[in-house]
Formats: structure tokens, sequence, C-alpha cells
């Protein structure tokens, strides 16, 4: 190991204790086959003539890039986006923890102060599909966690364990190599937590995306499915009597109609295709709770031709006439729900979260389903790019 790589990392361990304290965890070791450092989560590898060319502060900067690549569980966290995107959505990520952190930026490394306090899953649907995309450094995962990423489209998994050709991959080699990257992820987990507990003060930034990597994360659908499930009118009651208990007196589980608000923000900001996804997942869900669907739509007034009704049995369609303009604005909503007789036993609004909200809470449950970067000042928030 070059003698500066070890300068650095000491100096590390003293200055960023947690971090330094991680660091320790991967083996560094020179490969001139890099074209700058990777890691694949077990080591990290470096090329010699380019790390020559760094100053001190840089080759920290790197090792640093790469320990909290790992930290945040990236190498397993990937699913089936884009390789190229999700690697730049990383850095991007890790980049701004590191400023936030003190660090001074290497050269050639991805900042975006548009991209400051969002995880890589928040950044990877802002960035454009088919741009050019450099990763900072090599990002080794693909052939570490084949399972977890996906297989390439020229990879065929063969039943036996003899190889046809080099690009078949054997069950038993797959189903190894992906309890391997569970372990791998698991000592992770186990490491970050330990270190959290025992090595200073981290800045606020860091320790939130510290915390969601410790958490399991849930996709939007599991989220809105358990808020559905948790304002459902289903309750026990002495109405009904059961005789399952003989002459007992039972109570019974009485169900009611679950009157059920979704507003949509038709301002543009929704795309066709996120737009059908979640109406889809709404017409699964709400015949499950029996829930009567009263349908707004929104940008800086209500829909001309709306609300649209939908009983717990009937498919939710788009009107015809559906595109708004410009701006966002929420309070034509809740005005629209507070002239109503009867409150909602809930309210999901799809929307980007950028626009004008009611200055007061609303006495029913809200969930905020958001597209975007968006904060909203009350209400259930739950994050539709996961």
């Amino acid at each position: 190991m070059d003698q500066r790589i070890r300068a650095a990392r000491a100096q590390l361990v003293l200055q960023h204790p947690f971090l330094g304290a991680l660091l320790l965890k991967l083996d560094i070791r020179p490969d001139d086959r890099c074209r700058s450092i990777s890691t694949d989560s077990s080591e990290i590898r470096y090329r010699p003539a380019f790390f020559a060319e760094l100053s001190l502060a840089d080759i920290q900067f790197y090792l640093t890039h790469q320990v909290l690549h790992c930290a945040l569980g990236h190498p397993w966290r990937r699913g089936h986006r884009l390789t190229a995107v999700w690697d730049t959505a990383c850095d991007y990520a890790v980049n701004q923890l590191l400023l936030d952190e003190g660090f001074k930026a290497a050269r050639g490394a991805r900042v975006e102060e548009r991209f400051r306090g969002l995880s890589a899953e928040e950044i990877y649907p802002l960035l454009e599909l088919g741009a050019s995309h450099e990763p900072l450094d090599e990002h080794e995962w693909e052939s570490a966690y084949r399972i977890s990423f996906g297989l390439p489209a020229s990879v065929t998994i063969t039943p036996h364990k003899e190889k046809e050709n080099e690009n078949d991959v054997t069950t038993d080699r797959l189903a190894a190599e992906n309890k391997s990257g569970n372990e791998i992820a698991e000592r992770w987990q186990a490491n970050v937590a330990q270190q959290l507990r025992s090595k200073g003060r981290l800045s606020a930034s860091l320790q939130r995306a510290l915390d969601a990597a410790l958490q399991p994360v849930l996709p939007w659908q599991a989220l809105l499915a358990r808020f559905l499930a948790s304002h459902a009118r289903d309750d026990y009651n002495f109405h009904r009597i059961s005789r399952r208990g003989g002459d007992a007196l039972l109570p019974s589980l009485h169900s009611q109609q679950t009157n059920l608000v979704i507003a949509i923000d038709n301002s543009g900001s929704i795309s066709d295709s996120e737009l059908n996804e979640f109406i889809a997942e709404i017409d699964a869900l709400k015949s499950q709770v029996r829930a009567q669907v009263t349908l707004l739509a929104c940008d800086v007034a209500l829909h001309p031709d709306c609300p649209w009704y939908f009983v717990a049995t009937e498919s939710i369609h788009m009107p015809e006439r559906w595109a708004g303009g410009g701006g966002t604005r929420f309070t034509p909503v809740f005005n629209w729900v507070e002239r109503e007789s009867h409150a909602p036993d809930a309210l999901i609004y799809f929307t980007d979260a950028m626009g004008e909200f009611p200055e007061h809470e609303p006495a029913f449950p809200v969930l905020w389903l958001v597209k975007g970067r968006g904060k909203v000042p009350w209400g259930m928030r739950v994050q539709l790019n996961s």
C-alpha cells in the first residue's frame, strides 16, 4: 500500500473517526487494471499512477467516497435501475454528504446543489437517462451481486453445474453469489450500527442518510396499502351478534364503506405512466378496504368537471378532459372537502408537493404521495421515487 494512502487513512481515523473506522474494514491494494479506484464492498483497489498525482485531501475524499458507498448500501440497492445512471446518482449522493462533513471535493467529483439532502433513489429519476454518465470511481458491484442487480441479457442460467460456454451461469453459483452478497450487506449494516453508537458526532445530513440505510425500505405501494388499511372502517361492535360462541355475547366484525378522497396534481408535473400506475394501485386496494372514491383534479383551481365518484367495485377511469395548466395550489381541494357535509376517512394527494398549501392542517388524515424533492407541512409523506 502506498505510504500516502497509509497517511491519509491514519489521518481519517483521527479526524473523522466514524469514516476512518469503517475504512479499516476494507482491505486496500494496488491494481494497475483500475482506471482510478474501485470497491466491491470487501476491498478497495486503486491505480498507483493515478493516486501519485493526487493531493492528500483528494486521496482522503476518494477513500471515504468508497466507504460511504458501502455504508449506505449502494451495491445492493440498485434493483433493476440502469447501472450507469444509478452509479452516477450514488456519486451525487455521496459527494454531497462528504462536503457536508467538511471534505473538499476531489477533482472530477460531481456535485449539484439541487441534489442536497436527496438519496440515490431520489436523485436517479431526476437524471437524464439518455445522457452520458461517468462515475467518479469504478463500481465493481455487478459481478459481486448478480441476483440483487439482475442479470445482463447476455447471461444464460443453466440448471447444471457444467458450463456450456463462458457466459453460462449455473443456478448453484448464482445462489452462492446471492448468499455472499446478503452476508456482506448484513455485515456492513452491523458495522455501521456499531460505529454510530461509538464514534462521535456526524453532520445531520449524513446521520439521516445512515439512519435511512439501516431501516428496511418499503416501496410506496406497500406504504399506501398500510395507510389505507389503517383507516378502513372495520370495527367490532355488538349491533350484530356473533352466534359462534354459543350463549356468550360476543362482538362481531361490522364493516362500513370507507369514504376516500383522491386528489391529483394535474399541473403537468406528473407523467401519464406514473399516474396510471398510481390509479391502478388505488384500484387494486380500494375493493379490499371497501372504499368509495371521490376523485379530484387540481392545478391552481379544481378541474371544472370534478368531482368524479367511483364505488368500491367500480374501476377508476381517467376523464377525457384531464390536462391542467401551469402552477399548483392545494388549497382548492381542501376547501372543497370542507364544504362537504361529511369529512372523508382519508385523503390521498398525488403531487410533486411544489405549490401553495392550506394554512391549517385538516381534521382528517392526509397522505401525500410525492414525486421529487418537495416537502409537506403536515400529514404523512411517501416518496414516489423509490
